[in-house]
């Protein structure tokens, strides 16, 4: 973190950096592990896309300037929004509460014979929410999801803020 501190040219690097590598390892636990994801675990992904996204953009404004500030906090946001809606993932796993219409099996037309309701269901893809595919140490991969972009977001505030200009000629302290 010291070299944020020394160099805040490089949080929205680091930013869109995490924010990748988790899209990176959702997709390779995707595509390589075989777990597919529910539309609560695409959603964590939206997030992980807008801080990177936001954190990118804000290489294009000079270091420290309130249009850099104000985006690299936004990447911090999409981290905590990214937290928040894992966090709700992991009460549907763990059945607290019931989840978006979306995680529950697919209604199908009525009055359709049984041939095109099975073409129907074979061409519908449905991942419930409330099943744990995978778990490390009785973590879930959303409860893993929650705490990085827990962490993440409060970080990259806490960055934000130290690397305020007012801040880093006060030498950090206020």
């Amino acid at each position: 973190m010291q070299i944020l501190f020394e160099r805040p040219h490089l949080l929205p690097a680091a930013v869109a950096f995490a924010g990748v590598g988790a899209l990176a390892v959702a997709l390779a636990s995707q595509y390589w592990g075989g777990l597919e994801p529910c539309v609560l675990c695409i959603h964590q992904r939206y997030a992980h896309g807008a801080a990177a996204a936001v954190a990118l953009l804000a290489l294009f404004f000079p270091a420290q300037s309130a249009a850099w500030r104000g985006l690299v906090a936004l990447g911090a946001l999409a981290f905590l929004a990214g937290a928040a809606i894992a966090f709700f993932h992991v009460g549907v796993e763990q059945h607290w509460w019931r989840g978006t219409a979306e995680c529950h099996a697919p209604s199908f037309e009525s009055g359709l014979s049984l041939e095109e309701l099975r073409e129907q269901m074979l061409n519908t893809r449905f991942v419930p929410c409330d099943e744990v595919p995978w778990a490390l140490f009785g973590i879930s991969m959303a409860g893993y999801n929650f705490l990085a972009s827990l962490v993440l977001g409060l970080m990259v505030l806490w960055a934000v803020r130290m690397t305020a200009p007012s801040r880093r000629q006060a030498g950090g302290a206020a």
